[in-house]
């Protein structure tokens, strides 16, 4: 058990709201164990100062799986006794069959399968085919306007499409993306460190929420997950298996598993308001709250350590791969 840690709270961009700087995701999550396991490890997250959860109903595009996951976390959440006040909801919003499918209608359903009133933000997802922007920005004012949540961000836009929307926004007084959800880890650093996303992360006009930190359990040297992971964009999965290798081999020399090793090096970027992970077991939970403390001791070191695993490079930064 990690007794004694404190779990840092940062602010979700300007205007975001405060979250732990560790959050659990949803996809291939909750229902992929025991339900009175469910209730048990956000219990334990809650009580260790784990408060944000990135929870959405996976109903369209390429993860159009009808799966049951945010259903029962709202099950579990309630069953756990955690208030509404003790905790940050971050839910997702889909461009896939926008906006023949708006967000009016997505928030209702999404809400009311996890039995909430509102949430605290927003992601508006990726997309195949470019939206309309000033639409898109209005019908998310529309949203705040209506109490569903109060902020947003993004997820692996084009920067182009991210700053016409922050344009938009300003010149129109909606409240701007805050954040933006992206790819980032050890070996896929481009989105969040090169120049598109960099400035906006350095000026602070955007906080970083990480995600996918463990390219689906690659990195935690689960090579060849049976469960269904990310995208791969660049087409450098098989590097990163290779470079897992290294991961382990480093976690080994500070005494700490690739997957604590791994978030530790996220929790370092300075951009970084909240990485996202995805446990299905307490024992995963508590090695994750250990990173907080394994970057507040060896955070230079590490760094060090893993400056040569970035893989994606020659791969664009804007968010057109």
């Amino acid at each position: 058990m990690n007794e004694g840690i404190t779990i840092p709270v940062q602010q979700l961009g300007p205007g975001g709201p405060r979250v732990s700087v560790l959050g659990l995701g949803s996809w291939n999550t909750w229902d992929r164990m025991g339900f009175d396991d469910a209730v048990a490890l956000i219990r334990r997250a809650v009580d260790g100062g784990v408060t944000l959860f990135d929870v959405a109903h996976y109903n369209m595009g390429p993860h159009a799986e009808q799966s049951k996951t945010d259903i029962i976390f709202g099950e579990a959440i309630r069953a756990a006794g955690v208030a509404r006040s003790e905790y940050q909801f971050c839910g997702k919003l889909w461009l896939w069959e926008y906006p023949a499918t708006g967000f009016d209608e997505q928030m209702k359903r999404s809400l009311d399968r996890v039995g909430l009133d509102s949430a605290d933000t927003v992601v508006v997802g990726d997309y195949f085919e470019r939206p309309d922007i000033g639409r898109l920005v209005t019908d998310v004012g529309e949203q705040i306007r209506a109490g569903r949540f109060t902020s947003w961000g993004v997820n692996n836009w084009l920067a182009d499409d991210l700053h016409q929307a922050l344009d938009f926004a300003r010149a129109e007084g909606i409240p701007a993306p805050s954040f933006a959800q992206l790819k980032y880890s050890v070996v896929r650093r481009s989105m969040a460190e090169g120049p598109h996303y960099g400035k906006l992360f350095a000026d602070g006009t955007l906080a970083l929420q990480a995600s996918d930190v463990l390219e689906g359990g690659i990195l935690a040297g689960k090579k060849y997950p049976e469960r269904k992971i990310g995208a791969d964009p660049g087409g450098i999965r098989e590097q990163i298996r290779t470079a897992a290798d290294t991961v382990a081999r480093v976690a080994a020399d500070f005494g700490v598993s690739p997957a604590q090793l791994s978030v530790a090096f996220c929790l370092g970027n300075p951009a970084v308001a909240n990485v996202l992970v995805g446990v299905s077991r307490i024992e995963q939970l508590e090695d994750n709250l250990g990173a907080v403390a394994l970057r507040a001791r060896h955070g230079a070191e590490i760094d060090a350590a893993l400056s040569g695993l970035w893989l994606d490079r020659e791969v664009s930064a804007d968010g057109a791969w």
